[in-house]
């Protein structure tokens, strides 16, 4: 069980630095920091990797036949994850559009 929760908090700990980070890149390209702004969404992208990897982990355990409670820090995580995504899939879209102008 620990383990899980380990695994679990890592999601939420990983996908918290890449939603950081993404928002570093989009304050770097408003200052008009371009190399700081693409160098911070390769850390969230690399924060997202790691999360991933926990992810994953997870999904193999119940591939094999190993049962994980949902429980209400599970969906948190999960949450929080996606968010995490999201949220750095538009930072890339915002410092090509400062980029850009």
């Amino acid at each position: 069980m620990v383990e899980i929760e380990q695994t679990i908090m890592s999601l939420i700990v990983f996908g918290g630095n890449a939603k950081s980070d993404a928002m570093l890149a989009i304050e770097a390209a408003k200052m008009g920091d371009f190399e700081k702004a693409d160098k911070q969404v390769q850390l969230a992208e690399s924060a997202l990797l790691e999360a991933h990897r926990s992810q994953t982990a997870l999904i193999q355990g119940e591939a094999r036949g190993e049962r994980t409670e949902v429980s209400l820090l599970l969906i948190h995580a999960q949450d929080h994850l996606m968010n995490a995504i999201t949220f750095k899939d538009l930072a890339k879209e915002i410092v090509e559009l400062y980029r850009v102008k």
